[in-house]
């Protein structure tokens, strides 16, 4: 079958391999698009798997929300300019839309499918593309919030009367925040943070050189103000930064937010905190 320059710059389009590689290839392939492109995939793939160990610090994160779920995924690379690119970010999403579907929970492996997806990104963009870390959350209220640039997001898990428009406001808050929240409230803090800044402000109390009545006084202050600036329902909401009042302050009565997780492009782990 005689291959056209057409039929080579269709496969090139779709592959993003060069035109030598892809004229081979449908020659192989007798002319078959398809068979190209596995042929392409196949001689591509041992290349890509030579640059696994390449460093990929950048990426892109993506969301999807379906009725009493949420999925969260962040994808890797290794520049800046494949994570803005928009075939890698379709990627991403559809990424995001499969763990919809799947099991609850910390996302541990991947299926058939999203390797084939990220192998084909590999080939097409040269770098060491992989799946970084998603998570999936159940339950009747569900939130997030993803950065525009797509390189920090949030999403939450509640109970109670709570509105859409409040959970995407404090998953963008979470994702905002300096500090990040390490709990919802001073329960979900680490116990060994809390009884560090329990210490520190006995100790500076004491220093101070107040009696002890009133050195006790202050300690209490300064550690409900810690727990404050380091829990969420403590923290200012950003989203209504004139009002000047705690996340506490906003949720309707009987509710509450029982874990969030966030996530910023390139960090080893998420924040992530649970009631």
């Amino acid at each position: 079958m005689a291959i056209t320059a057409k039929d080579v710059m269709a496969l090139r389009h779709r592959t993003g391999v060069g035109m030598m590689d892809c004229k081979k290839a449908l020659s192989q392939a007798d002319g078959d698009t398809e068979k190209a492109v596995e042929i392409l995939r196949e001689k591509l793939k041992g290349k890509m798997d030579e640059r696994s160990d390449r460093p990929a610090g950048e990426g892109a994160l993506a969301l999807a929300k379906g009725d009493g779920a949420i999925a969260f995924i962040e994808l890797k690379a290794e520049t800046d300019f494949t994570a803005r690119n928009d075939a890698f970010v379709e990627v991403a999403q559809k990424i995001a839309d499969m763990a919809l579907v799947g099991p609850a929970g910390e996302i541990t492996g991947v299926s058939d499918e999203i390797t084939e997806l990220i192998d084909n990104l590999r080939i097409t963009t040269k770098e060491n593309i992989s799946f970084a870390r998603g998570i999936k959350l159940v339950g009747s209220k569900v939130g997030g919030y993803v950065h525009f640039d797509r390189k920090s997001g949030a999403v939450v898990n509640g109970e109670g009367d709570l509105a859409d428009e409040l959970l995407s406001g404090i998953s963008m808050h979470i994702t905002a925040s300096v500090p990040t929240p390490k709990g919802v409230d001073q329960d979900s803090l680490p116990a060994s943070e809390v009884e560090a800044a329990r210490q520190s402000a006995i100790n500076d109390a004491k220093a101070s050189g107040k009696p002890q009545e009133i050195a006790e006084k202050i300690a209490t202050g300064k550690l409900r103000k810690w727990v404050d600036e380091n829990s969420l329902m403590g923290q200012i909401y950003l989203r209504e930064m004139d009002a000047k009042k705690p996340i506490r302050e906003f949720m309707p009565k009987d509710s509450k937010i029982t874990s969030f997780f966030r996530y910023q492009v390139g960090e080893t782990g998420g924040e992530a905190a649970a009631q």
